[in-house]
């Protein structure tokens, strides 16, 4: 029978062995860390936001999906959107549109290129977002459409002809002095009540009542932070309505563009507060951003379109959205002469003056002399036959 000697393995030997194993596994670790902070930086370039047209409640301007008909708003781009938001405004889409931004504007808009709202009430949103303020739907419109926006590095123009033919109307006029005032003015607009504090001014309680009490206090900075932005979104408001009136009173009034941002919904999350003050602060801006539309569509008599982005993103480095731009428009060309050919134009006017009336004072002068040689010749048989009288 054959048997095998066994040798002991040199320490030397394992020891190489369980260095080159380790140094194997750290280069594995190394290059798996290395990898996520390539991937990371990436998977953070594409953010994600989310885009609501509301649209009017008297008029419809936007194709209404029953749940049954499967049809879902598929993710859209921010120069989509920004195109949409031109063919609301009654004018054409950009020719860089392509074939498939036109197939989402057609599921999303009415096919009728006659009938537009030629007005948006367009607002950005920026801020981390919780998905439930989304649905807006609930008291804003029964006509919501909501949609997936990527968004990139670089913002999206809304191509506009011209500043004669539309009318914007910023919404980030600040509003920098606050007063009691005011709070209750916002109060019962929204449809709730403030009551100022004796002792030290901006500082009551706001309370509005909804499917829920909302009781917010000014004291707290999360509070006060979101009801004056909300004011302010008020204010601005106002001053659109205003100068619709005054445009109306055109003949031919142009397109109006409200544009603006929102930053407040940063309040929502204030680490500092409990979890029911971030709630009854996103009811608040749900309440409050469905009670400016519907002062809206009274302004406008329904023919206004709402279009809502959330950004997702309030870093300065996020993109910059939407931003308005107007096409060049095309000046006719005018023939212009230079000053030369005017010059000779001026001396062969002066030239052809001159002749006329030398030709005209030569023809007085003739017409004078013959007729005093004519009243003054004989009368003889040839002098009649050439004054053509007739002779017997």
């Amino acid at each position: 029978m054959c048997r095998y000697r066994r040798f002991p393995i040199p320490l030397v030997f394992r020891r190489s062995q369980a260095s080159l194993i380790l140094s194997r596994m750290e280069f594995c670790n190394s290059l798996f860390f290395f990898t996520l902070l390539i991937i990371l930086p990436l998977a953070r370039c594409e953010n994600t936001g989310s885009v609501l047209f509301v649209d009017s409640s008297s008029h419809q301007y936007l194709r209404s999906h029953s749940p049954d008909d499967g049809f879902e708003v598929s993710s859209m781009s921010l120069s989509e959107v920004g195109a949409a938001v031109s063919v609301l405004l009654g004018f054409a889409p950009p020719s860089t549109l392509s074939a498939s931004g036109s197939s989402k504007l057609n599921g999303i808009l009415m096919p009728n290129p006659l009938d537009r709202p030629r007005s948006v009430f367009m607002l950005e949103i920026k801020g981390e977002y919780d998905p439930e303020i989304v649905s807006l739907e609930t008291g804003m419109s029964s006509n919501v459409l909501t949609s997936k926006v990527h968004v990139g590095s670089e913002s999206a123009d809304i191509l506009l002809p011209g500043e004669d033919e539309v009318s914007i109307v910023p919404l980030n006029e600040p509003l920098s002095d606050f007063t009691d005032e005011d709070f209750r003015e916002f109060a019962s607009f929204i449809g709730g009540a403030y009551v100022a504090d004796a002792s030290k001014t901006l500082n009551g309680e706001f309370t509005v009542t909804d499917a829920v009490k909302i009781n917010l206090h000014l004291s707290k900075t999360g509070d006060r932070e979101l009801i004056s932005s909300l004011l302010s979104l008020y204010h601005n408001i106002k001053r659109a309505v205003h100068i619709h009136e005054d445009l109306s009173q055109n003949v031919q009034s142009p397109s109006e563009l409200i544009t603006g941002s929102f930053n407040g919904i940063k309040a929502f999350q204030d680490e500092s507060d409990s979890e029911g003050d971030a709630v009854h602060r996103s009811r608040l801006f749900t309440v409050a951003l469905s009670k400016i539309f519907h002062l809206l569509q009274k302004a406008y008599d329904g023919q206004i379109v709402g279009v809502i982005y959330f950004s997702g993103s309030s870093s300065p480095k996020a993109g910059k959205g939407l931003t308005v731009m107007f096409s060049p428009r095309l000046t006719p060309r005018w023939l212009v002469e230079d000053a030369k050919i005017n010059t000779t134009i001026h001396e062969v006017i002066l030239v052809r003056t001159t002749l006329a009336w030398i030709t005209g004072i030569i023809l007085l002068i003739a017409t004078l002399m013959g007729s005093c040689c004519l009243l003054r010749m004989p009368l003889t048989r040839d002098t009649l036959l050439y004054s053509n009288v007739k002779l017997d």
